[in-house]
């Protein structure tokens, strides 16, 4: 049964995401990775599936022990049609599936299972760190179609783009994903100047995507940033403004404050003491009012557990 996302959402004044799987996965586990669909294969592994069981269960754990409404995304940022077609997995139905794991998790937590969101995840066709990769605004609409299809009619509470560096895919994927009726969230990276990694400028991509695409999104998140350049993104002349801060509605943040171009491909994955990290989310929280907090690459469940506790005090 879906869950009411803007129900659920209006009605916290806080929300948790997941923090790291697939980093975790490849770097905590040491699980080899898919090289075409990342993590999105590990539900058809014994191996894979037991240990994102164990990730998935400790995030609900965390929010769980204080009630605190939390999100989880399906495994399946990269499971496109031409990622699943690489893959030899075009006849399974990947998306559907994962979903159905991830919701199975769910439906054992008793009566706090209400209050967990699943998002079907997608990203980007290209490498999300990589604007000059990024689709065409009509090639976007055609080509994520197929899997904001899959994820809708498999029933996810809502469609979430995450990790998306350019205005021009971005919009061509709230396209495609308007078309479900499912409600959706729209994630970009961003630069401390206050822009996307195409040069676009916040305030703007948000305002074009909400002017000419109905339904618009219910909302916006920025991912993979860290929580100061998160905030100086926001703060920037190009985006400071009560309309910004009031469609931005979370936040899942890495542990580095390097720019996304310094960080790809890193051997090293970069990494603070959750306290360190924690403080400075729950810092957004109190000044900006953005009230779903979460994390990206070099998080783990300690980290998003220190943001609970903290915020709680």
């Amino acid at each position: 049964m879906k869950r009411d996302l803007q129900s659920i959402i209006s009605s916290s004044p806080l929300m948790l995401t997941e923090g790291s799987v697939i980093e975790r996965l490849r770097r905590e586990y040491r699980y080899e990775l898919h090289p075409h669909i990342l993590n999105a294969n590990c539900i058809y592994d014994p191996k894979g599936k037991n240990i994102l069981e164990e990730i998935y269960l400790q995030y609900i754990s965390i929010g769980k022990k204080k009630n605190i409404p939390l999100i989880l995304f399906t495994p399946t940022w990269r499971a496109n049609p031409e990622r699943l077609g690489k893959s030899g997995l075009m006849l399974k139905d990947v998306n559907g599936e994962n979903f159905r794991f991830i919701d199975s998790l769910r439906s054992k937590q008793g009566a706090y299972a209400e209050k967990i969101l699943i998002g079907g995840l997608t990203g980007c066709k290209g490498d999300a760190y990589k604007p000059e990769e990024a689709l065409s605004v009509d090639d976007a609409f055609h080509f994520h179609q197929t899997q904001t299809r899959a994820l809708a009619n498999a029933g996810v509470d809502f469609l979430f783009a995450t990790t998306l560096p350019a205005f021009t895919e971005a919009f061509g994927i709230a396209k495609a994903m308007a078309l479900t009726a499912v409600p959706y969230i729209i994630s970009f990276v961003v630069y401390a100047e206050g822009t996307l990694l195409d040069g676009t400028p916040l305030k703007s991509a948000i305002e074009q995507i909400d002017k000419q695409v109905t339904p618009k999104p219910f909302g916006y998140f920025i991912n993979c940033v860290h929580p100061t350049v998160f905030e100086q993104a926001i703060n920037n002349s190009k985006n400071s403004s009560a309309f910004v801060r009031g469609r931005i509605l979370g936040l899942q943040a890495n542990t580095s404050s390097k720019r996304p171009e310094e960080l790809d491909g890193s051997v090293e994955l970069i990494s603070e003491e959750p306290e360190q990290f924690a403080s400075s989310m729950v810092l957004l929280n109190k000044k900006y009012g953005i009230k779903i907090l979460g994390g990206c690459c070099g998080t783990n469940d300690k980290h998003i557990e220190s943001i609970m506790e903290i915020l709680l005090k």
